[in-house]
């Protein structure tokens, strides 16, 4: 071309280097392309308009979803929106690939997108090479969507604050990869260093608490909500040349401020530094802006988390009491542990209450609902127990007090009474310390567990009451026993139980193990009974339901030591129970058979414990029918190895002596004394002041098959 001859048009000069040009406007909806363009798309060769459907159709999918994000990602950054581009003929097949480089503004008030830019061909690299792993082409398209995918995936797991930036920090970007990364928070007007990765301790002091008004990156980013992109130590120096010292020191050469937004709010900043220059090409500033994008919404989400389990753990923490000053003759130990997973908060507690009297309550209860309801329920619960227990009440009466004030205060209006009736299963256990002497009230809360001086773990029948809180009219029986030196006494809700997808029955088989198994002190104990609900051996003994269910926890372990000795270990060879049957309760003489097979599952003999079974049950029976009395019965075993021996006393305040007699063929009683004479090896009758006691003896086997 001469000098002086006029420039050619820019059509002629694009269409020169096979460059098309294109009009895109998202509020008319219309994409108007020159003959260059049109020839690109599979179009015939000349200027035509279409719509958005009709240019999409030319497209590759993904990449017109990809378009749109590169354009408000420029828009927000005030650049230029660039993308590869596939496009498809009417069969779906690839006719060649384009680069798409346009300019795009937003117009607020139309509340849409205007872009004019230019389509340019560009060759498929063969795959593999170095060309392939820039920034337009296919296998780098492909490592960065799986490197977003592997990214959202491990930060969408991420539970607490330190696990996402651990996360964060492992984070190796396709094509390019940081050497040091930084997550800047804001506490007031100040940038604080929420974490780092790729430092020296120390290191990043000179920033922490860097005022927002100061002429530093992540201050602008926080101040403004844009992004501040450094492609070398020269542009750092240039636009901010008060900080540039500071950050000289690392030697680096590119870096990129990333703002951290969550619902519109700029929560801090994200700082990417490189060792070697990055150019920070639209696709470079998509993986980062996306990748910011998650970093900001998993610190979100870990910091509502940990804010939320703070809360609920305090709120928790603060309704439940300090097991206060040393019981004389007495050791305690409690635990409480939260459920792993929801708000972290419900209704389980435990309480230790001195009594006018001198005496101890020990109080365990789970009111019905993990919430904050539940938990609220329960300070109040707690707080009207521990009142009744003041005014010296009797355990039965504590428990229906609580069980009429708990009706009250959750019963719903006229229109539905039944509305946010809660009920709350509650132990209590008055105990004095000075004979281990028992009184027990059960409001449909688990039994107690009593586990004896040789190591024999027994589930300790009680009489019970409905649950507090369903009927305000109820009654709550009592039970006494007294806890014998060297046992221990375990009271616990059903979450630990029932956790890990156990019932009531497999639960328990669980603990009864745990239990007969420990050497320690009451504290070890503790612990070794949550670890085995909570701590990996549990992952390994789930139970017969199909759920892994979880549930608040409270444990309290109460232990009367023997003379010179604390508790724990196995120190002595008597194994002692006893248990009352009273003539409204003919129903407990299954238990008191139930109770005798677990005082003998270890015995020697099958025969033998069928035998001491089928004698008790007579024993208690006779009490019953033939008196007006009650029956206490008493087993103990003493002795040890094969030289063990069975004693079981029925004792009742009855005047009459049993009798052998001679039944008929049909008669239904009288048989009593004479199955006691053919299965005991000793037996007798001793009269006792006011009553008598009936007992007989049963000598264990050695070598004797099976076991109990």
């Amino acid at each position: 071309m001469r000098t002086g001859e006029p420039l050619p048009s820019v059509e002629d000069v694009l269409g020169a280097l096979a460059t098309g040009l294109w009009h895109w406007d998202t509020a008319a909806g219309l994409v108007t392309v020159d003959a260059e363009a049109a020839r690109l798309l599979g179009l015939p060769v000349e200027p035509a308009t279409l719509t958005e459907a009709q240019a999409r159709a030319r497209l590759h999918p993904v990449d017109w979803n990809e378009i749109t994000g590169v354009v408000r990602l420029a828009v927000a950054e005030n650049t230029l929106a660039e993308v590869r581009i596939r496009i498809m003929d009417g069969d779906g097949s690839i006719l060649r690939v384009v680069r798409s480089r346009s300019k795009p503004s937003y117009d607020s008030e139309r509340q849409a997108y205007e872009l004019i830019g230019t389509l340019q061909e560009v060759t498929e690299p063969t795959p593999g090479t170095a060309a392939a792993r820039s920034a337009v082409t296919g296998d780098w398209r492909r490592s960065r969507e799986a490197f977003l995918l592997d990214a959202g995936r491990a930060l969408a797991e991420a539970r607490s604050t330190a696990e996402v930036l651990r996360v964060a920090g492992g984070l190796s970007m396709p094509g390019f990869s940081p050497d040091g990364l930084v997550v800047f928070g804001v506490e007031g007007d100040r940038l604080t260093i929420t974490g780092q990765h790729g430092h020296q301790p120390g290191d990043m002091n000179p920033f922490s608490h860097m005022p927002l008004n100061t002429d530093y990156p992540a201050a602008e980013v926080v101040r403004t909500g844009r992004a501040v992109y450094l492609s070398s130590p020269a542009e750092y120096k240039e636009r901010y040349p008060v900080t540039w010292p500071l950050a000289q020191v690392f030697g680096r050469s590119s870096w990129a401020f990333l703002p951290l937004t969550v619902a519109g709010r700029t929560m801090g900043a994200w700082m990417a530094a490189f060792t070697y220059p990055v150019a920070f090409t639209p696709d470079e500033r998509a993986v980062l802006t996306t990748v910011a994008r998650m970093l900001a919404q998993a610190l979100s989400r870990a910091g509502a988390a940990e804010t939320a389990r703070e809360l609920t753990d305090g709120l928790q923490r603060s309704m439940l009491p300090s097991l206060g000053p040393d019981i004389p003759g007495i050791q305690v130990a409690a635990r409480y542990i939260p459920t792993g997973g929801g708000l972290q908060v419900g209704g389980d507690w435990y309480d230790l209450i001195p009594l006018p009297s001198g005496r101890f309550a020990l109080v365990i209860g789970d009111v019905q609902g993990h919430d904050v309801r539940a938990a609220g329920l329960m300070g109040q619960l707690r707080i009207a127990l521990r009142a009744y227990a003041a005014e010296g009440h009797r355990p039965d009466a504590v428990l229906s007090r609580a069980s009429r004030f708990l009706h009250g205060v959750t019963l719903g209006s006229d229109e539905d009474p039944l509305a946010d009736l809660r009920f709350a299963t509650c132990l209590y256990v008055e105990t004095d310390p000075a004979t281990g002497g028992l009184e027990i009230a059960r409001a449909g809360h688990p039994d107690p567990v009593i586990r004896m001086a040789d190591g024999t773990v027994m589930l300790r029948p009680t009489a019970g009451g409905l649950p507090l809180g369903i009927d305000p009219d109820a009654d709550y029986p009592t039970t006494r026993f007294t806890l014998e030196p060297d046992e221990t006494l375990m009271l616990c809700t059903d979450g630990l139980i029932e956790t890990g997808g156990h019932d009531m029955e497999s639960g328990w088989r669980r603990l009864r193990a745990t239990l007969e198994d420990h050497q320690g002190d009451l504290e070890s104990l503790a612990d070794v009974l949550v670890q085995a609900v909570h701590g990996p051996s549990s992952h390994h003994t789930t139970g017969p339901l199909a759920d892994r269910r979880e549930d608040d926890i409270a444990l309290l372990l109460l232990c009367r030591p023997g003379e010179d000795r604390d508790c724990g270990g196995t120190v002595r060879t008597v194994r002692r129970t006893l248990l009352s049957v009273a003539q409204h309760e003919p129903d407990r003489i299954a238990e008191a058979r139930r109770h005798l097979r677990d005082l003998l599952h270890d015995w020697a003999s099958v025969e033998q414990v069928d035998s001491a079974v089928l004698l008790v049950s007579e024993m208690v029976t006779n009490v019953l029918v033939h008196t007006d009395a009650d029956a206490l019965l008493l087993a103990q075993v003493t002795g040890e190895g094969a030289a063990r021996r069975l004693r079981v006393e029925v004792f009742d305040t009855g005047d009459d002596l049993p009798h052998r007699r001679r039944p008929g063929e049909l008669a239904s009683s009288g048989r009593g004394l004479i199955l006691i004479e053919l299965l005991a090896d000793a037996w007798g009758v001793d009269p006792r002041g006011e009553g008598k006691s009936i007992w007989f003896e049963l000598c264990e086997p050695t070598g004797a098959p099976g076991g109990a």
